[in-house]
């Protein structure tokens, strides 16, 4: 397995595009790649930016990215990135986009088998009776609503679900947890969390209380096959300075 972090390897987009061509919620802190060849491009995705683009007009990763490779490699034309998952909005970590179509619909083959792994970091509300376990949640989103429903047993419309957790840490009423996400539906963490009691802090939508915080939710490694060379690669980052996150004592060296 090769594993790549942006505690050890990465580079920045240059401050001097970092100031001129990002939005000015961009412009304090450089864009983090975590890794980038001729076939993939990992980010540090930034909470608050959108994956794609949508009815708000707001400005979205997918265009940032073009605009990136458009002026670093001077291309014409139009520039191919290729979404082979989403990230929610409140959400940042580790985000992989591929830049050919071959690399795409190859990773996409990996999401339906299985290959691709991702897992995240969440704080949730109170304290989890069972330290390690298995959730399994049956989710059809409302389209209309943006709202993900959920259903003990299955349901004409819904989607089987399915993650595993770990508890890392507990302290103030709060549960620090890595999740392994065995399915990819819409707000799956967020709703099958909520679902049992302990929804993730800082989201309002699926019932958090504690809403003076962030939403507590970090897509922090991700692997699989690289869509050429068929080895196997990993991706990590963790939380940057967050007065949540910085409250639980773990390293985040212990994390990766």
């Amino acid at each position: 397995v090769t594993k790549y972090n942006f505690m050890n390897v990465g580079t920045l987009v240059p401050r001097r595009w970092a100031r001129s061509r990002l939005p000015a919620r961009w412009r304090i802190n450089t864009m983090k790649i975590i890794f980038e060849d001729n076939h993939l491009l990992v980010i540090e995705k930034p909470i608050g930016i959108l994956s794609q683009k949508d009815k708000s007009g707001d400005e979205d990763i997918s265009s940032l990215l073009k605009k990136y490779l458009k002026e670093k490699y001077s291309k014409p034309g139009n520039v191919y990135i290729g979404h082979v998952h989403r990230l929610d909005r409140n959400v940042g970590g580790v985000m992989v986009f591929a830049k050919t179509t071959k690399a795409a619909s190859r990773i996409s083959l990996q999401i339906r088998e299985g290959i691709f792994k991702k897992e995240y970091l969440a704080v949730l509300e109170g304290v989890l009776k069972e330290k390690q376990g298995t959730l399994k949640h049956y989710l059809m989103k409302d389209k209309k609503t943006n709202i993900v429903k959920a259903s003990a047993v299955s349901k004409a419309g819904y989607k089987q679900s399915l993650l595993s957790y770990s508890v890392v840490e507990e302290k103030s009423n709060m549960t620090f947890v890595k999740i392994d996400l065995l399915t990819g539906r819409s707000h799956q963490i967020r709703v099958q969390f909520s679902e049992i009691g302990h929804p993730v802090i800082g989201d309002s939508k699926y019932g958090s209380k504690k809403t003076t915080f962030k939403m507590a939710l970090w897509s922090y490694q991700i692997s699989f096959l690289h869509p050429t060379r068929k080895e196997k690669v990993l991706f990590s980052c963790v939380p940057q300075k967050n007065a949540l996150w910085n409250i639980f004592s773990v390293h985040k060296k212990d994390l990766i």
